[in-house]
């Protein structure tokens, strides 16, 4: 690979555009009352975190990511934001917020029943907690993933790199529902159209989903890897006649406002 995986920040935001319209959908959904407390969990190259301070210019902002190269990224891109390298997991902060964001953030993150609980725990009554995760892997980009990654000499080592948790709507309005007064649960599928036909849906996924399963190779393997799976990605997702892939992508949105 030409760019290291510890360092993923630049990767992510070739899409910049396309990866940051989900987290304003979001923002604009979130109910118009006071933020003054606001945090970005997961915050990444702080894209998200800058749709976040245009939400609440006048709010206390801060941003939490567990990568360092993400964190450097956003504080370099919002220097006058307080970023902290932390894993969400170990979050012990006792809050309160008036908004917690996390965007494209909690479908690595376990455990989402006792998860989601502790979250609204750190919300200020009243506070808001706004949620989107990609809710796609059913799409072939995901199949082809994880087909690939069984069948080859990479099995042993990549048992366990496929994310495997699906969203359920209902789910999520029940879990929220004894804890929260209003929940507002949506699922929109984006077609993002992608310039470079399969090579730009591989670059796509490099900068997110395939991460896990190009950490656990070697720089052969990932050669490899990645060959066998760009040329599933052409069979699967058809350019246009201009060379543009229209990528179908789905994510399931969350607005829950604390009791």
């Amino acid at each position: 690979m030409t760019n290291s995986l510890d360092q993923y920040a630049k990767q992510y935001v070739q899409f910049e555009d396309e990866r940051t319209r989900p987290v304003r959908d979001l923002l604009a959904a979130v109910p118009q009352t006071p933020l003054n407390t606001v945090i970005d969990l997961g915050c990444g190259p702080g894209n998200s975190t800058e749709a976040l301070a245009a939400r609440a210019p006048a709010a206390a902002i801060r941003g939490l990511d567990a990568s360092a190269d993400m964190i450097e990224a956003a504080r370099k891109r919002l220097p006058n934001i307080r970023f902290d390298i932390v894993d969400i997991t170990q979050w012990d902060e006792p809050g309160s917020y008036d908004l917690i964001l996390s965007n494209a953030v909690l479908q690595w993150v376990p455990a989402h029943d006792t998860l989601f609980p502790k979250i609204v725990g750190k919300l200020a009554p009243g506070g808001h907690l706004a949620v989107q995760m990609p809710d796609n892997l059913e799409e072939p980009a995901h199949r082809l993933m994880r087909e690939i990654a069984a069948d080859g000499p990479w099995a042993n080592k990549l048992k366990g790199a496929a994310r495997t948790q699906r969203f359920d709507a209902r789910y999520y309005y029940t879990l929220l529902s004894p804890l929260c007064s209003r929940i507002d649960v949506w699922r929109t599928t984006y077609y993002h159209p992608l310039r470079g036909g399969a090579d730009a849906v591989v670059e796509w996924f490099k900068g997110s989903a395939l991460r896990p399963f190009l950490a656990a190779l070697d720089d052969s393997e990932r050669d490899a890897f990645l060959a066998r799976y760009r040329d599933a990605v052409a069979l699967g997702y058809p350019a246009l006649d201009d060379g543009t892939v229209l990528l179908p992508f789905p994510r399931l949105f969350i607005v829950a406002t604390r009791k």
